[in-house]
């Protein structure tokens, strides 16, 4: 029965994943190898997916403690999990042969997490475009609403990721954040890296981190927030909730980096109880949103742009500031 099921429930489905073993990891103990591989699970965790759910070739028993080499495939057959409800609907903002912009919602994760599977975008497009090898050319977070870019052939693809990683492409956001920033408008330049922390996913600025540059400008006021454009010149992870928390104005709802890292791991635990969502604003979700794209065509190389609108929840969170 697999791990997490109660007696009479119906058979979960299984959700293979094979990690194979590279040089760097030759002669390590298997559960220092997937601890290593899956940083968010615990070592008691750990045992217990070894115990329950890992295969290895040739039909050997696993153990904790036992040596993996370069080139072993260890097959972890993971049940599915009872996913979280997500937001299955997106609008279409421009498309042409060559590439379709969404207008994707908050909430809705874009690839396969240790939470969700199905419900997330990459299943939604297989779904919808079955005939279709359509490929997401960059990513925003699952609680970030707003324009995303997907290329519906492999050259748009090759020519979007590179138009990203040359910086070609321009991102312009909204933020409702707390407090005004003073100056209303100017330049965050604040290298970043990830934090040795308890999350594994928390940024944070450093001297020692990668160069990350945010220009930001006020375009709202209200009596104690302030609505935000925010335009990354670099694309580290997070970049603008840590940069706006940098200069000590939070994006509003921002559950790691505008309440604490205890109240962001207590909400993966136990979900968003009322106790936590007062923690949070009051606001179900972070008070983020792509709002335009500027990108050249694949095809014909001339700017595309593409605007979206800040949605109905933020708008309605607003009128009550």
């Amino acid at each position: 029965m697999p791990q997490d099921s109660e007696p009479g429930d119906p058979p979960r489905e299984i959700m293979p994943l094979a990690l194979r073993v590279p040089p760097e990891y030759d002669s390590w103990r298997l559960d220092h190898f997937l601890k290593q591989r899956i940083r968010r699970l615990s070592r008691t965790k750990i045992r217990t997916i070894i115990e329950t759910q890992v295969r290895l070739d040739g039909g050997r028993a696993p153990r904790p403690a036992m040596a993996v080499h370069t080139g072993d495939t260890i097959h972890i057959d993971r049940p599915a999990p009872i996913e979280p409800e997500v937001p299955r609907e997106f609008g279409i903002l421009a498309s042409d042969e060559h590439f379709i912009a969404i207008d994707k919602p908050a909430g809705l994760p874009m690839h396969t997490t240790a939470k969700f599977w199905k419900n997330t975008l990459v299943a939604l497009l297989r779904e919808r475009y079955p005939e279709e090898r359509l490929q997401i050319c960059h990513r925003i977070d699952r609680e970030t609403s707003g324009v995303l870019l997907i290329a519906r052939t492999a050259e748009a693809a090759s020519f979007l990721k590179r138009a990203f990683a040359s910086r070609t492409v321009k991102k312009t956001y909204l933020a409702l954040v707390h407090g005004v920033p003073e100056p209303p408008a100017g330049v965050i330049d604040a290298p970043m890296r990830l934090l040795d922390t308890r999350t594994h996913i928390k940024m944070g600025v450093t001297q020692d981190g990668l160069p990350a540059v945010t220009r930001y400008c006020v375009q709202r006021l209200f009596a104690h927030h302030a609505l935000v454009e925010a335009a990354p010149e670099t694309g580290r992870q997070h970049q603008i909730r840590v940069h706006l928390a940098h200069i000590g104005h939070p994006v509003v709802g921002d559950k790691l980096y505008g309440a604490s890292e205890q109240a962001f791991m207590d909400y993966c635990d136990a979900g968003l109880t009322p106790e936590l969502l007062d923690l949070f604003d009051g606001l179900p979700r972070h008070a983020l949103h792509a709002a335009r794209l500027i990108f050249p065509h694949p095809k014909t190389r001339e700017p595309v742009t593409v605007e979206s609108p800040l949605p109905g929840d933020l708008l309605e969170y607003m009128r009550g500031l």
